[in-house]
């Protein structure tokens, strides 16, 4: 396979993929595309009235609060105006629900604390913000962070 980037100051930016099937490995480089995609554009976060506009890849997690879903980042809370079953469906694949009211961008999680008896601790670098895994989703979080860390 052949990578070429052709600069030209005048054109609209586009990506071709020339094959000639779509095998495991062009749907996998159109899905990376994809999410790369979307990780920098995102969508409308809001703090009361104001709007603002940030990659994802910023957010920490995604957790429902009074029937409201809040993305948090390491500072900042913001509304999100969709349900998190909405979000999931949109979301690229760093993102992962861990419970029935948390989805948490996996690149981000510095620590987990395993409970046997109920859900598991997770910590992110740099902020004070913990959210909690259930127990039913423990294993597939644990399976995305191994296969996270394999990654260079």
């Amino acid at each position: 396979m052949k990578i070429r980037i052709e600069i030209d100051n005048d054109a609209e930016e586009e990506v071709i993929i020339r094959t000639r099937q779509i095998d495991e490995r062009t749907a996998a480089i159109e899905q990376a595309l994809s999410e790369v995609l979307a990780g920098q554009t995102g969508f409308p976060f809001y703090q009361n009235e104001k709007e603002f506009f940030f990659p994802l890849k910023d957010i920490l997690f995604f957790e429902t609060q009074n029937k409201e879903v809040m993305a948090h980042t390491r500072e900042q809370v913001y509304q999100v105006k969709m349900r998190l079953y909405e979000l999931e469906e949109k979301l690229p694949s760093s993102f992962l629900r861990v419970s029935k009211s948390t989805i948490v961008n996996v690149a981000h999680i510095h620590s987990i604390e395993k409970n046997i008896t109920g859900a598991s601790e997770v910590e992110f670098a740099g902020t004070y913000k913990k959210i909690y895994v259930s127990r039913g989703y423990y294993k597939v979080l644990k399976e995305k962070m191994d296969n996270r860390r394999y990654r260079v």
